[in-house]
């Protein structure tokens, strides 16, 4: 009889002198029955030894059993140790190996046997991650260091940690963070019909609860409401809604700046997740509204000109307004530049454009008035997993700014395999603002045809777009403040980091603080929080000219490496 006196949402296989071996996330092993003797057989006893995790929410569905396979294991079982198709990363559907499965009274998703595969019998479900076939792959699937830990009893623990402040993983951190949101807010729930006698399942309030076309300017290219665009709109804001992230840099210095012997770069904690903190999004279809009278709660896209706006905010000294510096860039477009025409813009966006002074007048919106805090819950949770994983590498919110500062960069030496989960909670909140606008993976029969993430209730590319809109101008916010306190302005932004010349080789030069020595509110302040920031990296101004004469963007090397190249 199976021991399920311990209760584990998975376990890590390991194949050792002909035996197989179930590495626990409690770091104890249990060696499996000899009957286990391949992926079906493996399956079979995940269920019976009580794999899987209770549901996050009352209304769910209880986790799966995951089953992660090493190189030794993949090969007990009897499946090639490297997989042959690297393009679709999936075993050939006449493998002898995927025939067994079928034989066994399993079966295989549509995605068939590849790094992540699901297996379902009547009611058990059963997922499988076959580590030598890339299922932790730092550059595919987004785990981090998951990948590079080694030792199965090590991967097994950290593995664990994560499941349990976060969720059982089921795929790529992108992929998992949409399960934790429909974990946490799930579509529909039974209930009882006493017309019928019958039990029926009705939405859950706050959810979203089937598939929406996006507004006609939310589509992305490849999208089939976007087939009669031309090529001209395509890259049109007056047609098509362009929130995305800031990248955006300074050509030429003051003399004041370039005297200066260095750059800071200040970056900011998990600042997509900051930014669904307490984000009111659509929940439904969007509704055409033409000329309608501009709302901040409401969400959804607006045409607006906002062309020649003259931005002023409030001198922090004085109470008069003040016309912001022409330096500084716009919040309206994701290259800094100020919009030149009519554009499309999210809610969040035109609801700083108004903070800033400018009358907001819609020519025309696509609003969605059934709208609620659907990533609440997902915010909370992964701000709490990624605060936990924090204070496991000693890094605390109450912790002195000198230290939080020195600490930071020591994280991966301190304990790998808490990086390594730390690593996975950042990829899992920024991939899931990203997996919410999947793109068409694959051939399809034309340009524009579906693809299946379409079917998806997450699949909500103006949800994403107010998240990045959110992020990008509370970003932006913090730059008008530090600059009304101090008269600093960035010398180059990448999506969360923000660059400026400093004095001294250390961000705490740069924070705006008050006459006692304290961080100034509304500014950008140093620490572990989300949405707070830490030391990106720190360079000479010798440096910044070097890569201002190559056109190249500091804000994306300041760290030393290149950010994008690195999935910053």
């Amino acid at each position: 009889m199976a021991d399920t006196s311990y209760t584990a949402p998975l376990v890590v296989l390991d194949a050792s002198d002909g035996v197989l071996v179930a590495h626990r996330p409690d770091v104890q092993r249990v060696s499996l029955p000899e009957e286990v003797i391949d992926l079906a057989t493996a399956a079979d006893w995940a269920v019976s030894y009580g794999l899987g995790a209770a549901a996050l929410s009352r209304f769910g569905e209880d986790a799966a059993a995951l089953l992660v396979l090493t190189e030794s294991a993949t090969v007990f079982l009897g499946l090639p140790d490297r997989l042959d198709d690297r393009v679709r990363l999936r075993v050939a559907d006449d493998h002898p190996a995927v025939k067994a499965v079928s034989e066994s009274g399993w079966s295989l998703s549509r995605a068939g046997l590849s790094p992540w595969s699901w297996m379902f019998r009547n009611r058990a479900e059963v997922v499988v991650a076959v580590v030598p076939w890339g299922a932790f792959d730092a550059r595919i699937t987004r785990w981090g260091g998951m990948g590079d830990i080694a030792d199965p009893s090590a991967l097994a623990y950290a593995l664990g940690v994560y499941a349990e402040r976060v969720t059982t993983p089921t795929s790529s951190t992108a992929g998992t963070s949409l399960a934790l949101m429909t974990a946490l807010r799930p579509p529909t729930r039974a209930t009882f019909e006493r017309g019928t006698g019958r039990m029926k399942r009705v939405p859950v309030e706050g959810s979203l609860v089937e598939p929406v076309d996006p507004a006609p300017p939310e589509a992305p290219t490849e999208h089939p409401l976007a087939a009669e665009r031309t090529r001209e709109q395509t890259q049109d804001p007056a047609h098509v809604l362009f929130e995305e992230a800031l990248v955006w840099h300074r050509t030429e210095l003051t003399a004041e700046e370039a005297a200066l012997p260095y750059v800071v770069g200040l970056d900011i904690n998990m600042a997509f997740l900051a930014a669904a903190n307490r984000l009111t999004v659509g929940l439904g279809p969007a509704v055409y509204t033409d000329g309608p009278r501009f709302d901040k709660r409401v969400p959804g896209s607006w045409l607006v000109d906002l062309s020649g706006a003259v931005l002023r905010t409030k001198d922090p000294r004085t109470k008069a307004l003040i016309e912001l510096d022409p330096r500084l860039p716009s919040p309206f477009t994701p290259h800094g530049h100020a919009p030149t025409g009519p554009a499309w813009y999210a809610t969040p966006t035109l609801a700083y454009a108004a903070e800033l002074g400018v009358e907001v007048r819609p020519l025309a919106g696509w609003l969605r008035p059934e709208s609620g805090g659907y990533l609440d819950l997902w915010h909370d949770r992964l701000r709490d997993a990624y605060m936990a994983t924090l204070a496991d590498l000693g890094v605390t919110a109450d912790m002195p700014e000198d230290e939080f500062v020195r600490v930071m960069p020591t994280l991966k030496e301190r304990d790998p395999e808490a990086y390594a989960v730390l690593t996975a909670i950042k990829h899992t909140a920024k991939g899931g603002v990203g997996k919410l606008r999947e793109k068409p993976m694959g051939k399809r029969p034309s340009r524009h045809a579906p693809w299946p993430a379409l079917k998806r209730a997450t699949w909500r590319p103006d949800i994403r777009a107010a998240v990045i809109s959110n992020a990008r101008v509370g970003q932006h916010r913090k730059i008008v403040k530090t600059w009304a306190l101090t008269g600093q302005v960035p010398l180059a932004v990448l999506s969360d980091c923000v660059v400026y010349p400093s004095a001294y080789p250390t961000a705490r030069a740069v924070v705006p603080r008050k006459e006692d020595g304290m961080p100034m509110p509304g500014a950008f302040r140093l620490g572990p929080n989300p949405g707070y920031c830490k030391e990106e990296g720190v360079q000479t101004m010798e440096w910044l000219a070097e890569l201002i004469a190559r056109q190249a963007n500091p804000a994306r090397f300041i760290k030393g490496g290149d950010a994008i190249r690195d999935g910053e």
